[in-house]
């Protein structure tokens, strides 16, 4: 997981989606019913410090599917921002269906630096079964689209779907890892209300991806990502006061979710780490200092687990002289 940016988010929920994909209420998890428009975005720029070099993104729709005339209105207001040094890039959200040469010209026009492709899947049946109305290959297409392009991609995946295993979503994993993303947001299933989802959850016939579910899978999809040098710059729902106010009915929703991912992950790599260590023995592990908390786990569980695991007689964790995410060995006797 990657600090977050000095980003201004700007929400556009459903325009441009030709679909209602089963898991979508943009509405709700945006906490905004109306998308913004050219006056809005000139009205939440003007109050931005000169030489912020703030990033506006445009987020909750498909931005290249809308009409080219609302495109071209809403990045226009962002335009006088970059020479007061407020802004210093663009990026919108897209589906991989809607990209194409005129689409890429408008944006690279409009000064868009980043594309975030809502891809969810590369499980065929998946995203027939979550009513996406493309394909993994529309996903490859407009991935290379956009690398050639000369944009950043960032790509947008859904754990835990309809009909989606811990093993396809790994795969899924590995084949965005193959199209060579500047970044990657993770996005576990959330059962929200007035959705088709909800109402198949409620039939019985999607079982929920619980949040228990979402960190075991996750905490193998982080190190995936890691190794190939992609950043994870999201992981969960942001939290609004309308998720945790009742829109959330079931699924994988954590307000710390990517806190409870990142402490299992040093909890895996403990274990790699602890494996030889003979019962009864006394062990001090050493993380970068901001990372003590995670490894030691919500409510001391991942010292509590190793120490029943491993037989150990004490365990400790103290701040280390090592890159964030990394765990050592400091003393073991």
């Amino acid at each position: 997981m990657t600090p977050r940016a000095r980003i201004v988010p700007l929400f556009i929920p459903h325009l441009g989606c030709p679909h209602d994909c089963v898991f979508c209420n943009q509405r709700r998890i945006s906490g905004q019913s109306a998308p913004v428009t050219a006056a809005d975005v000139t009205a939440a720029l003007a109050a931005l410090p000169e030489h912020g070099d703030y990033e506006v993104a445009f987020y909750g729709g498909s931005f290249t599917a809308i009409p080219p005339e609302q495109q071209r209105a809403l990045l226009l207001a962002v335009q006088p921002f970059f020479a007061r040094g407020a802004v210093g890039r663009i990026r919108v959200s897209t589906r991989p269906d809607a990209v194409d040469d005129a689409a890429l010209a408008l944006l690279r026009e409009m000064r868009v630096e980043t594309v975030e492709l809502g891809a969810q899947s590369m499980d065929d049946a998946v995203l027939r079964k979550s009513g996406r109305g493309h394909d993994a290959a529309a996903t490859e297409r407009a991935a290379a689209f956009l690398r050639q392009g000369g944009f950043r991609l960032v790509l947008q995946m859904m754990t835990g779907l309809p009909g989606a295993t811990p093993e396809s979503d790994l795969e899924t994993a590995r084949r965005f890892v193959a199209l060579r993303p500047d970044a990657v947001r993770i996005y576990p299933t959330v059962i929200l209300r007035d959705t088709p989802l909800y109402a198949l959850w409620r039939r019985g016939d999607y079982q929920e991806h619980s949040v228990a579910d979402a960190v075991a899978l996750c905490s193998r999809l982080i190190p995936l990502f890691s190794a190939s040098g992609i950043p994870v710059i999201r992981l969960g729902l942001n939290p609004t006061a309308e998720l945790s106010g009742g829109a959330v009915a079931g699924g994988a929703y954590h307000p710390a979710l990517g806190e409870l991912v990142k402490s299992r992950v040093y909890l895996e790599q403990a274990r790699v780490l602890l494996h030889t260590e003979p019962h009864g023995a006394s062990v001090v592990l050493g993380v970068f200092p901001g990372d003590i908390s995670q490894m030691v786990g919500q409510h001391r569980c991942n010292l509590d687990a190793l120490r029943a695991e491993f037989g150990l007689r004490a365990l400790r964790v103290q701040a280390a002289d090592v890159p964030r995410g990394t765990i050592v060995l400091l003393d073991a006797g």
